[in-house]
């Protein structure tokens, strides 16, 4: 039935389960256990749990359940395992179907923490990886080799905001074999069309766009049936890193508004894009919705929006970066994103900053270098505190 569904829909109804109380909003259940009629039900669960059938939390949990089945619904993809953050998401899909010996492609800019996954903790367990440009398609088809088991990329890299081909660099990693591992979250499960673009594993950190109001952390690894029920969830149930009951049904509420909140965020971030490019203070504007951008034409061809994220170089480096953060009076400093509140982050002293000099350049994260992730305030308003701040630049 909900295959007929539009997504806006789904991301309401998809999944839902009631109990015998015929409760209208999801019902939160906390509880680590299930209690079994008997002895032989007990055995019978544990040889093959059916579909509503649950043995233990951290294998599975009826409001876990229902956000798995609303966001794979959503996606367009077979299954979901729910995750305890975003980063339990990637490092997930990609450890539980890679071993020793193992070759992964992936493009070069990426959020700090999936580079520490990448650069340490997969070449400490015997995993090679290549780091490619991911906007360079031939780079990505130098790097395939025989044994390639793994790309993964971010299809808007966290903080350059670079736009990789998903359908062509799922082209060049199919001829070989290889899995393509999306992490989709700057282009939001709104924007996302990354499955029929090719990609055969999506991974979001829920804590961003999908809550929304910077209340709890969680994650989901999308994909076939058979790569979650046989690769991903055997992984993360006996590595614990389950999401919460709670943290789910939180999820299953911002699911909720997600697509009307994403599309309100866009619009504010194009205006906003729009209305920064060409100030004095700045050496440059990037945001995926304007003309100026590098991958422009194929951001509009694989999502029809800019996202909700617009960067920019304040020309003086970082101390003006720093006063002008520091004089914003309704943009917070943190470092989340996708949240209703709009965040201004410096990447080069938090999210990226154990990466050595040389590496950020090349990344382009610049000491000026502002991440603003735009949220639900009146444009307007966004506009005038950034210009009021650039003007103590």
């Amino acid at each position: 039935m909900t295959d007929d569904w539009k997504r806006r829909t789904k991301l309401i109804h998809a999944g839902t389960k009631r109990s015998g109380w015929g409760e209208m909003a999801e019902a939160i259940f906390l509880t680590q256990g299930f209690a079994y009629d008997s002895a032989e039900q007990a055995e019978a669960r544990f040889i093959q749990a059916g579909e509503d059938e649950f043995i233990y939390a951290r294998y599975g949990n009826p409001t876990v359940r229902m956000f798995e089945d609303r966001i794979s619904a959503a996606e367009g993809t077979e299954a979901a395992f729910a995750t305890a953050s975003g980063m339990a998401a990637v490092s997930g899909a990609l450890t539980s179907m890679l071993r020793a010996g193992d070759h992964v492609v992936s493009s070069r800019a990426l959020f700090g923490s999936c580079l520490y996954i990448l650069e340490e903790v997969l070449g400490r367990f015997g995993v090679e990886v290549s780091f490619v440009d991911g906007t360079d398609l031939d780079q990505w088809r130098a790097a395939m080799r025989p044994d390639t088991k793994a790309v993964f990329l971010e299809s808007v890299s966290n903080p350059a905001l670079e736009v990789i081909d998903i359908r062509s660099v799922a082209e060049i990693a199919h001829a070989v074999g290889a899995t393509v591992v999306v992490d989709n979250v700057f282009a939001t499960p709104v924007f996302s069309r990354a499955v029929e673009q090719g990609a055969d594993v999506i991974v979001y950190s829920a804590t961003k766009h999908i809550d929304g109001q910077g209340r709890a952390l969680g994650g989901v690894i999308c994909g076939t049936e058979d790569f979650i029920r046989k690769t991903a969830e055997p992984y993360m149930k006996h590595t614990g890193g389950s999401m919460s009951p709670f943290n789910a049904w939180i999820m299953l509420n911002g699911m909720q508004t997600l697509d009307l909140r994403c599309r309100a965020m866009a619009d504010s971030a194009l205006e906003v894009a729009q209305a920064l490019e060409g100030h004095v203070a700045l050496s440059r504007v990037r945001y995926p919705g304007l003309a100026s951008h590098p991958q422009h034409d194929l951001a509009m061809a694989q999502m029809g929006s800019g996202g909700t994220v617009v960067t920019f170089d304040i020309a003086d480096g970082k101390e003006a970066a720093f006063r002008f953060m520091n004089a914003l009076k309704i943009v917070t400093i943190s470092n989340n994103l996708g949240d209703a509140r709009s965040i201004a982050t410096h990447p080069a002293t938090t999210t990226h900053h154990r990466l050595p000099a040389a590496q950020k350049a090349e990344l382009g994260i610049t000491p000026g270098l502002i991440r603003l992730s735009v949220g639900l305030e009146d444009t307007g308003d966004l506009i005038a505190d950034l210009q009021q701040a650039l003007a103590r630049v």
